[in-house]
């Protein structure tokens, strides 16, 4: 099953964190520091709640490193014989697990053409300010008034409901994207390996390794037309695929060559602080637990279905993972709000297990066997 080939990946790239972590570099290597830290705004949704937008945030800070990443991409060069085009792939695709993340940053950010200037913060739900955690991630919300949004959106002309904010801390540079969805609609919560992204994870741990690390991204054909057929929907991308991948994953899927709607994006939480203990609890479920992306997943979709319970939604995946039960979990427990599920069959259950897709509609797909695609 895709699970299985997807934990062994991921356990693959811990270990090349795990060397960068250590010190198993840096010993060999002096590092490259700057005077500007990344911050990486996730993209957001935003929610009413009386009259008030609750916007749930999560962002990451770090610092590039440089040697390191060219030290390991030589080391991996000389394992796979990489091409010049092969080789900016894979330094830029490992470049976030490489890079230091920095703890107990206090972030500042603005909304773009705010004529006010307003500062914010991310706040925990006791209203507490919140800092960066040893791997460089902080999670939060805050909180817009209804006219101060609509000024906002007018500020930006946004006419689909999309914000731009920007890092103005000291010593801090990004920007990120938030949608103001409103409380009636349609919503498109989607997957993304095998759903809308070629990766082939049935077929084996070189096949994943070689798409992930390697390879330009290839677009699914015609799932663009599909999402584009809604246009007036709001998309979330809900995936098991590490965060660490949000940039190069953004990129591809958002650009006006592929024509994937923009959305919010939810990817799974890879921590690669060896000193702090969630990374630990973190590596430890990755390990032994064979429920810890359907609990990711289930937790993150079930999240948004929560925030907007009068929205009709759209679910879409594929079949070679565990979300057909993730999908018919929430089918059950959410049964006014999922409109449709969508199922792109990579393993071929429309015939050999039909019961598991029973209501709900196929996108027929070329099948994906361990080690072997067939046509």
């Amino acid at each position: 099953m895709k699970n299985n080939t997807y934990r062994h990946f991921v356990i693959a790239g811990l270990l090349f964190v795990a060397l960068t972590v250590s010190g198993a570099w840096s010993s060999h290597w002096v590092t490259t520091r700057s005077d500007i830290k990344n911050v990486t705004f996730y993209n957001a949704y935003g929610y009413l709640e009386g009259d008030e937008w609750v916007i749930p945030l999560k962002l990451y800070v770090s610092e590039p490193r440089p040697i390191q990443e060219r030290a390991i991409t030589a080391l991996v060069n000389n394992w796979y014989d990489l091409d010049e085009e092969q080789t900016e792939i894979f330094r830029y695709r490992i470049s976030a697990f490489i890079a230091d993340s920095e703890f107990r940053e206090k972030v500042v950010f603005v909304f773009d053409g705010d004529p006010e200037g307003e500062e914010f913060r991310l706040f925990s739900d006791d209203g507490t300010p919140l800092r960066t955690n040893l791997n460089g991630i902080k999670n939060g919300t805050i909180r817009l008034g209804r006219e101060r949004a609509e000024q906002l959106l007018a500020q930006q002309n946004s006419m689909d409901g999309w914000l731009t904010i920007r890092a103005v801390s000291d010593e801090h540079e990004g920007t990120g994207r938030i949608q103001l969805i409103a409380p009636y609609g349609l919503s498109v919560i989607s997957d993304i390996d095998d759903t809308v992204k070629i990766t082939e994870m049935p077929a084996g741990i070189q096949t994943v390794l070689h798409n992930t690390f390697f390879k330009p991204y290839q677009a699914v054909p015609r799932m663009a037309a599909l999402y584009q057929q809604w246009h007036d929907a709001a998309f979330h991308y809900v995936s098991g695929t590490p965060r660490q991948f949000f940039n190069p994953l953004t990129e591809f899927l958002f650009h006006e060559d592929q024509g994937f709607p923009h959305g919010s994006m939810h990817m799974k939480n890879i921590q690669k602080n060896f000193l702090s203990p969630e990374t630990w609890r973190n590596m430890g479920e990755l390990l032994i637990n064979d429920d810890y992306t359907f609990d990711q997943k289930s937790g993150q979709i079930a999240d948004i279905l929560e925030a907007f319970p009068e929205r009709r939604f759209i679910l879409v995946s594929d079949s070679g993972e565990r979300d057909p039960e993730i999908y018919r979990e929430m089918m059950r427990r959410f049964p006014e709000q999922i409109e449709k599920v969508y199922i792109r069959d990579v393993v071929n259950d429309r015939e050999h297990n039909p019961e598991r897709l029973e209501g709900m509609e196929i996108i027929p797909a070329r099948s994906v066997a361990r080690g072997l695609l067939q046509f």
